[in-house]
């Protein structure tokens, strides 16, 4: 390959990835949709429960499902989003006459109202207007109180707007997603979660309207569970997750639809790889969208033809190093072997972009060293995203810089004691959720750092920390990634 075309494969790479893949409730382009196996089941509206961890794809599909012409286009597979009308019923954008924020859900909890009637009261503010049904609307307590005090009329009104999406022949859908910012207090926020749970359990009842719950993985492991019936809920429960070859379809799916000139430079090495150009699907001609094959999705095979065309097939000289395929993804993970789509694209990037800075005269598009650089940066932007759900994780692993690991807790443990003489009860959580196991001391801080992901205990209990971790945080390990340095 001719070094002016390997050049302009990098610079396609950068405009065909965006560069932040965070999803704050904005539209999605269509040209980017791609839709895993798992995604597929958790987007269907008999699913009232997905769960998934921080930057899976939760607010995507929220905004996603949300957008008409979007749903139109993932009905071609799931029929029934065709005739869906859709609400949001709580979301990480504030939209104070949908739902409550969080200072008003705190001051409703504090005025005697239960999650239960703040939950069906946010329904009702929806449904009112589709069974053409006023009710009071003036502030939240006011609807609230007036769901509380009218259960007959609240009924009659669900009723109501069933019997109309059902001579219309739709379906209501209400979303709910970002629910760890209802409150700062665990507790609290279990009551929240659980009642919602309830409130989707009771609309089961009703044949057209639909509830699905966008959960973080660290609220669904507690007792959220725990009233009759929740196993009806449980049942339909997804984990939204991404294997090796659901990330590399993501990419080229990216690849293919980048604009203009860098479009058409990346399907011409997709054809030269696979022998093929990507398909068009007939609902994407007109926009210009190019979608993969079932086959290309799934095929390992045909995937690491496609990325060896980018990388080349060796992490070095020869496949001891590992194999880029593979290696880009296993070294994104976190302590539960999941790897985000977001981790992956932004490693994929700032491989391009170093590839193009540092290694002009390498045969391909992005050289191996720039993969581990991308790591690095992938390691930097995750840390920025899980200190902000976890504001406390800062301030608990900035003691362990330099600490190699595997290595037993009581290292770890005694560097906490010298950094938090007075003991966890210490730690700063500004206004979001504290560690949930706080009041068992530092076991209890280890057991949430491994239900979150930072931390993994090898068979021969030690702890070690994976790299999507480590390398931000400046750990060490023999033969790994090297930390990024204060340079």
């Amino acid at each position: 390959m001719l070094m002016n075309d390997v050049s302009e494969i990098r610079k396609a790479l950068i405009e065909a990835i965006p560069y932040t893949t965070a999803n704050y409730g904005e539209t999605p382009d269509t040209r980017y949709i791609y839709t895993p196996l798992a995604h597929e089941k958790a987007l269907r509206l008999e699913t009232n429960l997905v769960v998934g961890a921080r930057g899976v794809g939760k607010s995507f599909w929220t905004a996603a499902i949300n957008d008409e012409g979007i749903r139109s286009e993932l009905g071609n597979s799931m029929r029934e989003l065709k005739t869906a009308s859709v609400y949001i019923g709580f979301s990480t954008k504030d939209n104070i006459a949908a739902y409550p924020d969080q200072d008003t859900f705190a001051r409703l909890l504090g005025g005697g109202f239960t999650a239960y009637e703040i939950w069906r009261a946010v329904a009702s503010r929806w449904l009112s207007e589709i069974a053409h049904c006023d009710i009071p609307r003036g502030d939240w307590p006011e609807t609230v109180g007036w769901v509380k005090d009218n259960p007959e009329q609240v009924t009659k009104l669900f009723q109501g707007a069933n019997a109309v999406f059902e001579s219309e022949d739709r379906r209501g859908l209400i979303l709910f997603d970002a629910l760890d910012r209802c409150s700062d207090n665990w507790q609290k926020m279990d009551g929240i979660v659980r009642d919602l749970l309830r409130v989707a359990l009771w609309l089961k009842s009703y044949s057209r309207i639909y509830v699905k719950i966008f959960l973080r993985t660290d609220q669904f492991s507690r007792q959220i569970m725990d009233f009759p019936d929740a196993s009806k809920i449980l049942a339909t429960m997804v984990e939204l997750t991404w294997q090796v070859h659901d990330l590399h379809g993501l990419l080229w799916q990216l690849l293919c639809n980048a604009p203009d000139e860098y479009g058409e430079t990346l399907r011409k090495l997709y054809e030269e790889a696979l022998g093929r150009f990507p398909a068009q699907k007939e609902s994407r001609k007109e926009s210009g969208a190019w979608s993969l094959t079932d086959k290309e999705k799934h095929d390992g095979k045909e995937q690491r033809n496609l990325f060896e065309k980018l990388a080349g097939p060796y992490m070095g000289t020869d496949q001891r190093r590992g194999i880029p395929y593979v290696w880009s993804v296993r070294h994104l993970a976190d302590g539960k072997g999941q790897t985000s789509p977001r981790s992956f694209l932004v490693a994929i990037r700032s491989a391009a972009e170093d590839s193009l800075e540092r290694y002009p005269d390498h045969k391909y598009a992005l050289h191996y060293e720039s993969i581990k650089r991308g790591v690095q940066k992938a390691s930097s932007v995750r840390i920025g995203e899980v200190t902000e759900d976890y504001p406390w994780i800062t301030k608990l692993l900035s003691p362990l810089e330099k600490l190699n690991v595997p290595c037993d807790f009581s290292v770890v443990e005694a560097r906490w004691d010298e950094e938090f003489p007075s003991g966890a009860e210490t730690l700063p959580s500004k206004d979001r959720l504290p560690p949930q196991s706080l009041k068992e001391g530092w076991l209890g801080i280890r057991k949430d750092l491994e239900r979150i992901g930072l931390f993994e205990i090898l068979q021969d209990g030690r702890i070690n920390m994976p790299d999507l971790y480590r390398i931000g945080f400046k750990l060490g390990r023999k033969g790994g990634v090297r930390p990024i340095s204060k340079g």
